[in-house]
């Protein structure tokens, strides 16, 4: 909270008319208050960490990335700040790739004003705004997939970029993988890039929810958790 005891929202979106009515629907509330505003991720990512607001309102689609990867690295530097994603779109890969990145929320534009400053209010207070049977779908969607054996594909990764993967299925950025590994985030991207075309996929969302589907075995003292 602020220091006048309101709810301080960020507000992440591209299209400034969208921006402008968010803006005026929250500031006329005695118990919200606006600290910030941006329209790329590159900007929201600056802005957001000096801002630390109790709430950031994100747009899943920005011009120059993903609202979802904004509240991926906004929650691994800082995870008292809560993320409600707002989108135009239903869309369950969004929808998955939110709950991966530890979005409290995800709620389409269509929502009414009032539905809209409730969900703030809930946010701000701890409560998870997900669908209970969007949320369903996707802990089918983890749950799916291979069973828990052996995977020929994982004979194909190293030791490092093993940990690499247990790294991703916690939820860490590329950031906070190279923080945690002393490595350069560039080097770790390119860890990542490597170790998801042998696994044959294309998003690291994908990588987390295999990693969640493959329950740690403990076979050894290397922080993988992974056994062929």
């Amino acid at each position: 909270m602020s220091d006048g005891g309101k709810i301080s929202v960020f507000l992440v979106d591209d299209h400034e008319v969208v921006r402008r009515g968010v803006h005026e629907l929250l500031a006329v509330e005695p118990d919200i208050e606006v600290v910030g505003e941006a329209g790329t991720a590159a900007d929201a990512l600056t802005r957001i960490p000096a801002a630390r607001p109790d709430v950031a309102v994100l747009d899943v689609r920005l011009p120059d990335g993903s609202g979802v990867e904004v509240c991926r690295d906004i929650r691994s530097r800082d995870e008292s700040i809560r993320c409600l994603m707002l989108t135009s779109y239903a869309d369950d890969e969004a929808l998955f790739d939110a709950i991966m990145a530890g979005a409290s929320g995800y709620v389409l534009k269509a929502i009414r004003g009032t539905e809209l400053l409730t969900a703030v209010r809930d946010v701000a207070a701890g409560k998870s705004l997900l669908d209970p049977d969007a949320t369903q779908r996707v802990l089918e969607r983890l749950r799916g997939g291979e069973p828990a054996g052996k995977d020929e594909r994982l004979a194909q990764l190293t030791d490092q970029e093993r940990r690499i993967l247990d790294l991703i299925g916690d939820g860490l950025t590329n950031r906070a993988i190279g923080e945690e590994l002393h490595l350069a985030e560039k080097t770790i991207k390119n860890y990542v890039s490597n170790l998801l075309a042998k696994l044959g996929m294309s998003r690291r969302a994908q990588a987390a929810a295999y990693v969640a589907r493959r329950p740690g075995t403990g076979c050894g003292p290397s922080t993988t958790r992974w056994c062929c």
